[in-house]
Order: structure tokens, then C-alpha cells, then sequence
């Protein structure tokens, strides 16, 4: 806990931030699940659209392209203004945006889909900011595995939930129409139910655009941000890209699955997540220690999308590895707890927002370049499986750098704290 989460709990109940935590987790789970909806309704879409799969794709992956620049919006707007102002509004603008995703024209669409990434930042970096400034630092990493836990429960709800209602008749337009309804009261929730922060010191209220870039530099400028982000990133990816756009589609027409058996061996991962960042973050606040954990769950990973992709069929039973996948992704959420132990307090959502840029920017940007790899590799015909897997082995690397930039990760955890003194959090980094 910071000095300044110290001065808010002294004002705040830890049961208040608690609720305020637990229905900004919800908000997650909301806009969550419409992240992962519209790999289970792809041909509705194209349909609805006039696009492309690839088309839709791309339409789909709008959500990124505001999901990260906003996210160092986020970041800074929590550390000036504090979460009471400005979460409330993020949940009104991805219920505002699926209401507009849900017109089926193009344009109105387009711009409800950025809207609800834009909107949805708030989520993560809300819950993030509320555990890392009012609650204990032994239970950081523990409370941010859960709150990642409840994105993860809304992304598989979003495809194991929702794909049999397509499949059993719900237009599409329906589902997004009450998707934007139900987040409205999400929104007036938050607004009454997030407390108001302590005021904070003359000499440390930094508000304005000159502190914000200042705050956004002092981060981005550390190498040990840079590391957390794309080491994020690069577990993410196979979860973001692979499994969320092309997951049903793969299991289709690469092995032959009916779609309603693909949906819920696609929604396996995100289930995955749910047991794995719970799990993966109470067991390195357990051992103290953050690089051990991040390094065996990816080669976890590396191994299972291995299997996946160039596997033998029904040698292992049809969830599981899409089920371990997801749980060894879930070592993408300890560097958020990196990322805040390597920076200065007072920038807490500063640098969740930076690690939440540099994360999710690899997505919006390589998401329509293996789209356009498959469909180069199909030659813009029927897709088979050595389609897929010629698109999507650069995971296997990427999840290969991950381990490797790990290894260059400076020791943040509890117990190598203790080992070099106590060193500060965000030691020799400049003040404001």
C-alpha cells in the first residue's frame, strides 16, 4: 500500500474499497465478454457488415486500437483525478458503444467498437489502481490474478455463453442492444459505489498535461517498464489474437469440429485464465519472487501451443490444452505487479496505463497482419490447417522472447526486496 492509499484508508474502510474493487471487476467481466463475442457470431457479422471474415477481423480489432492509447489515458486520469470521476465514465462509453456496434452500419459500428475499447481500459486499470493504492503490497499480485480473473470469466462467458445462444437463434443485434442497457446501471454503480480519495498534498496535486507527460516519461523511460510490457504482450497474444478472433474458426476448418464443440473448446482458454491468474499470482506473492513463476508459465505455454498447432489429434483429451493454455497464460498479469514495484508510487496508474499500452498495441497492430498472413497463405480460398499453422508459429517465438526478456527482468517480489535491503519501490528513478 503507498503512503497515499495509507492516507485514504485512514478516511476509507478496506470494506468500501473492497466493494469498489469487486464491481469494478464486474465492469471487466462486462466489457470482457463483449471483447470475446464476435469470434462465435463471425459469419452474423459478415453478413450484417458486408465484410470478410478478414473484414470482420479487422472491424473486430478496432476494440484494440482504442484499447491501448487509452489505456495511458487511463493510467494518468487515475493518478490525477482519481477513479471516482472517471470509471463510471468508461463503463457509459462501452455501453454507448455496443448500443452503436449493434446498428450493423458500418460507420455507427466502427465507431461503437472503438468506443467500447476505449471505455473498457477503464476496467483493468480501475480495479489495478484500487488494489495497488489501498491494499496490502503482500497481497498485490494475489488481487490483481483475481481481478484479471474476472476479465477472463467474462471472455469465456462471452464465447461458451453466448455462442449457443447464436447457434440457437438470438439475432446478434439483440445481444449487443442488451449488452448496452445492462451497462448503464453498471455505470451509475460505479459512480455511487467508488469512495472519494483523500485530498492529496499541495506539493504532490500534479494535475495537468505538463505532470501527466512528465509521469508518462518518468515510466516509459525505465527499461524495466519496457520489459514488463512486452513481455506482457507477447503471452498475451496467443489469447487475444489466436484463440479470440481465429480460436473457432481454427478448430473448424483446420480439424473438422462442428461449432458448437469449437465455441466451447475455445472458451477452454479464457477458463484457463480464470484458474491461472488467481493461482499464478497467489503463488509468486507466496514465494516472493516474480521471474521463477513468469518463465515456467510460458514455457507451460510454449509447449501446449506447440501441441496445439503441430500436435497429433486426440492424443490428449479435447479441452485440456486449450485449458492449460489459458492457465499458463495468466503469467502475463504478474507484470503488473512488476511494473508497479519498478516505478514510483505516485505513479501507480501511470504505469499500469503504460504496461496496458505497450501490451495491447502489440495486439491492435499484429492482429491485422496474421490476418493478412492467412489470407495469403489460403491464397483467399477455402482455410485448412497448414493454413493456420503457417500463420500463427511466430507465437511459438514470440512466447520464446518472452522467456528471454524475463531473464533480463530486475527481481521485484518480496523476498528479493529483503535480500538487497529493502530497496525502495522506483528507487533512482526521478521524483516528480
Amino acid at each position: 500500500m503507498t503512503a497515499e492509499g495509507q492516507r485514504s484508508v485512514a478516511a476509507t474502510s478496506l470494506g468500501v474499497v473492497a466493494v469498489a474493487w469487486l464491481l469494478t471487476a464486474v465492469f471487466y467481466f462486462y466489457q470482457y465478454s463483449m471483447r470475446s463475442a464476435p469470434a462465435v457470431m463471425v459469419p452474423e457479422l459478415s453478413a450484417a457488415f458486408g465484410l470478410s471474415a478478414v473484414g470482420v477481423a479487422s472491424l473486430v480489432g478496432l476494440f484494440y486500437y482504442a484499447y491501448a492509447p487509452f489505456s495511458l489515458v487511463a493510467g494518468v486520469a487515475l493518478d490525477q483525478i482519481g477513479p471516482k470521476k472517471v470509471v463510471p465514465l468508461g463503463a457509459a462509453s462501452v455501453a454507448i458503444g455496443a448500443l452503436m456496434f449493434s446498428t450493423a452500419d458500418p460507420t455507427i459500428g466502427s465507431i461503437g467498437r472503438f468506443m467500447q475499447g476505449a471505455g473498457g481500459v477503464f476496467a483493468l486499470i480501475g480495479a489495478v489502481y484500487l488494489v495497488t493504492t489501498f491494499m496490502p503490497v503482500s497481497k498485490a499480485a494475489t488481487l490483481i490474478g483475481a481481478t484479471q480473473m474476472f476479465g477472463m470469466a467474462g471472455g469465456s462467458a462471452g464465447q461458451f455463453v453466448v455462442g449457443p445462444l447464436i447457434a440457437s437463434g438470438l439475432p446478434w443485434d439483440r445481444f449487443w442492444f442488451a449488452m448496452g442497457i445492462i451497462g448503464i446501471p453498471i455505470a451509475v454503480l460505479l459512480f455511487f459505489l467508488i469512495p472519494k480519495q483523500a485530498p492529496k498534498p499541495k506539493d504532490a496535486a500534479n494535475v495537468g498535461l505538463g505532470p501527466a507527460l512528465k509521469a508518462m516519461g518518468t515510466v516509459f523511460i525505465n527499461p524495466q517498464s519496457i520489459l514488463c510490457g512486452l513481455i506482457a504482450g507477447l503471452i498475451f497474444i496467443p489469447t487475444t489474437i489466436f484463440d479470440m478472433v481465429w480460436g473457432v474458426r481454427f478448430l473448424q476448418e483446420g480439424h473438422g469440429v462442428a461449432y458448437e464443440v469449437a465455441v466451447l473448446r475455445s472458451a477452454a482458454v479464457p477458463f484457463g485464465w480464470i484458474i491461472g491468474c488467481p493461482l499464478l499470482g497467489w503463488l509468486t506473492d507466496r514465494i516472493g519472487r516474480r521471474k521463477p513463476v513468469i518463465i515456467g508459465a510460458a514455457i507451460l505455454l510454449l509447449l501446449t501451443l506447440a501441441l496445439m498447432l503441430y500436435g497429433p489429434r486426440d492424443v490428449f483429451p479435447p479441452y485440456s490444452l486449450a485449458l492449460v493454455a489459458g492457465i499458463a497464460s495468466g503469467a502475463a498479469m504478474i507484470p503488473y505487479t512488476v511494473i508497479k514495484e519498478a516505478n514510483r508510487p505516485e505513479h501507480s496508474g501511470t504505469a499500469t496505463g503504460v504496461i496496458n499500452f505497450l501490451n495491447f498495441s502489440l495486439t491492435a497492430l499484429l492482429g491485422p497482419i496474421f490476418a493478412g498472413w492467412l489470407t495469403e497463405a489460403s491464397a483467399g480460398g477455402d482455410r485448412e490447417l497448414a493454413h493456420y499453422q503457417a500463420t500463427f508459429q511466430p507465437l511459438l517465438y514470440g512466447v520464446a522472447l518472452a522467456i528471454l526478456l524475463t531473464l533480463l527482468l530486475r527481481e521485484t517480489g518480496p523476498k528479493a526486496r529483503q535480500t538487497i535491503g529493502a530497496t525502495p519501490l522506483g528507487a533512482g528513478l526521478p521524483a516528480e
